[in-house]
Formats: C-alpha cells, structure tokens, sequence
C-alpha cells in the first residue's frame, strides 16, 4: 500500500503561517513589531523555500529552527507547525504571512 502524500493548499498553508506568525509575535511585543517581524519571517520562509527545495527534511528542520530564532529573537516553532513548514519549504513552495 502507497501511504498518502500530504496535501497542502497555498491558502491553507499561508492562512496557518499568518495564524501561528501572528500568535507568536503578539506574545512578545506591539503591533507595529509585530507586523515587522511577520514581514521578517515571510522573507526568511520564502528564501528558504528557494535554498532548500527538494532538501532533505531533517537538514531543512534544523535550519529552519535555528534562522527561526534568529528572526524572532531567541523565539522557538516547535509541532505542528515546525513540521509543515519544513514540508513547505522542502517542496519549494511559498509563504504569503
């Protein structure tokens, strides 16, 4: 038996970006950082979506978790949300926060 490959629509997958993106960035200042940061994390997603199509997703996840902190300031992604994005990015899709 085949085991189904996930299916992620752009508008889910930025809907749930922007939703987890702006969870995250409330929790830690106002709303104009926030809508700087969001913009921040929206290149960064996107530059990785070019840099590391078609990567391996254990190489992509540790990226993925060190730039993210870098960006937010020592923020952390963890599960769910961690593991569709590196899904995303490995796929070479985009991220619209």
């Amino acid at each position: 038996m085949v085991a189904k490959k996930a299916k992620f629509t752009m508008k889910a997958s930025n809907r749930q970006v922007e939703q987890y993106l702006r969870g995250q960035t409330q929790r830690k200042a106002g709303p104009a950082v926030n809508a700087q940061v969001r913009s921040e994390l929206e290149k960064m997603l996107n530059g990785m979506c070019r840099e590391f199509e078609g990567q391996p997703l254990d190489v992509v996840k540790a990226e993925l978790v060190d730039r993210y902190a870098l960006v937010t300031g020592g923020g952390s992604i963890t599960d769910p949300e961690l593991s569709q994005y590196v899904e995303e990015i490995a796929r070479g899709g985009s991220f619209n926060a």
